[in-house]
């Protein structure tokens, strides 16, 4: 699945898990398309997995909130002629404010990134793996789906449901389908999404190389879901079996108003 000639294509692989993936697939000689919106942070990435490990990169820049640079990497991951063997559905943002103060054109814009995205991009890269026989999509989902935590884990509770359900229908092709479920890691997505993580202890937070080594090896032992961590594991485990109520009441109390409104 991961050796070499195998073509992956990663969305928001600029920085954060989507850098780390792409190192990840680099070490295993991988060559690689790699999207986001800045196109020089893109050559920047690229240019050092070249040096490092002779990686060949396709810098594929596109803000896929647009709908004509969605299209361009739909298209690309279409094009029989240049076939890609794995997706990894990476990019997404979050907001600071639970959704009733959350601007609505903000929850959409998150929503269509989440969702709706991934959605189309799996869509297109299906045909040629079906036909192929061969490849694999990953779908970077979040802990935060696992229990109710607002609307961003309503979109992660999506991804990951979509991503079970997929598997089964591809297994028949020999198509693999994981849905990655970090917690906390160590990346620019808090900072830019505004949220002040300042309490949290330094035992929760996990690397982006541990949560991509991790889906790697659940890549190949086929599992459906990848969660790094004994905590998060467990975190996992207890989601399962405890009142969503109680757990609902709970998680609210993490998501606060800001003050000017919350009156």
């Amino acid at each position: 699945m991961t050796t070499a000639g195998t073509t992956v294509l990663i969305t928001g692989a600029s920085a954060g898990l989507g850098a780390a993936f792409a190192r990840g697939f680099a070490a295993k000689g991988c060559d690689l398309v790699l999207v986001a919106r800045d196109k020089e942070r893109l050559e920047d990435v690229a240019g050092q997995l070249g040096r490092e490990y002779g990686t060949v990169c396709e810098v594929l820049p596109a803000d896929l909130l647009d709908p004509g640079d969605c299209a361009a990497v739909a298209e690309r991951l279409a094009d029989r002629s240049r076939p890609v063997d794995m997706l990894v559905n990476n990019a997404g943002f979050g907001l600071p404010a639970p959704f009733p103060y959350s601007p609505v054109q903000d929850e959409e814009r998150m929503l269509d990134l989440l969702v709706k995205v991934p959605l189309r991009l799996t869509h297109a890269v299906l045909p040629g793996l079906r036909e192929r026989r061969r490849g694999a999509v990953l779908n970077v989902s979040s802990v935060a789906g696992l229990l109710p935590t607002g609307t961003y884990g309503a979109a992660k509770a999506w991804i990951t449901a979509f991503s079970e359900s997929l598997r089964v229908d591809m297994e028949p092709y020999g198509v693999r389908v994981l849905a990655v479920v970090p917690g906390f890691t160590r990346t620019e997505f808090q900072e830019r999404a505004g949220m002040d993580v300042s309490a949290l202890r330094d035992a929760v937070w996990l690397e982006p190389e541990a949560v991509v080594a991790r889906a790697l090896k659940d890549l190949a032992l086929r599992r459906p879901v990848s969660i790094t961590g004994r905590r998060y594991r467990a975190y996992a485990l207890a989601a399962r079996h405890l009142p969503r109520t109680f757990v609902a009441r709970r998680m609210a109390r993490t998501r606060r108003a800001p003050a000017d409104q919350a009156g």
